[in-house]
């Protein structure tokens, strides 16, 4: 092992950290799709193969492995090939103002579909995707993959519509599906005045980074919901208010701390979670 550190240069240093990078974003991008335990159960069936022909001295079976490449390669891409052309096609975005004016043009409809349902008390439960994929959660639903307006909007959450009881993922200025099923939160210092929707939308908050809306049928307050957080009680501005400053920043690239101190919970949140946990553990053991 000391060996083939000391053989590596700058050359194989790069190619290591581009590889790393590559198979990181291939498993990000995949994550939370149907095609995530095909790639996962394939990637563990050639490891097990590898290490028993290196082990077991078994050529045959080696010499194998290394003839279907071609043809593996050949049927990843036919087993992903809606993945990978929704990935061509997000390169081939370029980011731009016109981008920045399309998600102004989102919110703005987003608001007046919300405001107005909740003026009548229609209930509403809108989550807004954003890097952390949510294709699982859709798959609970009716996929749409509709252009988002105001009118369409109203008319999912319509009482009488079969689609009216499950929350809406949008992602971009799309609805991708509606009627679907949220997480719900297991957070017990909840209200309880809160009704299934707030649960739901503070549940997917927790797990993903989508911001989620909710207006409520028996009083028509606004709720917005992000990183497990809630804000209740906001009209037309306010709203807008909160979309706009979690949709509209320059750089939604999170600094490498920021990500690494979400993902182990170092917040107030987290860590009074930890300890409750521990509390609730330590009290199971006596």
């Amino acid at each position: 092992m000391w060996n083939v550190v000391e053989s590596l240069n700058l050359s194989g240093v790069i190619q290591i950290l581009v590889l790393w990078i590559v198979f990181y974003y291939i498993m990000l991008f995949f994550r939370g799709t149907r095609g995530s335990q095909v790639l996962l159960g394939l990637a563990l069936l050639l490891a097990v193969f590898t290490g028993l022909t290196q082990v077991a001295n078994l050529d045959v079976l080696g010499w194998i492995l290394r003839n279907i490449t071609l043809y593996l390669a050949i049927a990843l891409v036919i087993i992903f090939q809606p993945e990978i052309r929704r990935a061509l096609a997000e390169l081939g975005k370029h980011p731009s103002f016109g981008a920045l004016a399309e998600t102004r043009s989102t919110i703005e409809q987003i608001m007046e579909a919300v405001t107005t349902l909740a003026k009548s008390k229609t209930g509403v439960l809108i989550a807004i995707e954003r890097d952390i994929g949510t294709r699982a959660i859709q798959e609970t639903g009716v996929k749409l993959d509709a252009k988002i307006t105001p009118e369409l909007l109203s008319s999912i959450f319509f009482p009488r519509n079969l689609l009216h009881d499950g929350g809406v993922i949008i992602s971009g200025d799309r609805i991708m599906a509606a009627g679907c099923l949220f997480p719900l939160s297991e957070e017990t210092e909840l209200n309880k005045a809160l009704g299934t929707r707030h649960r739901a939308a503070l549940g997917l908050s927790e797990e993903t980074d989508a911001i989620v809306i909710v207006a409520s049928e028996e009083t028509g307050n606004i709720s917005g919901f992000h990183e497990g957080k809630m804000i209740q009680g906001m009209d037309a501005v306010q709203l807008k208010s909160f979309l706009s400053d979690r949709l509209l920043k320059k750089d939604r690239v999170e600094n490498v701390w920021r990500r690494f101190r979400r993902s182990l919970e170092l917040t107030p949140r987290g860590i009074a979670r930890s300890e409750k946990l521990k509390e609730q553990e330590r009290a199971h053991a006596e």
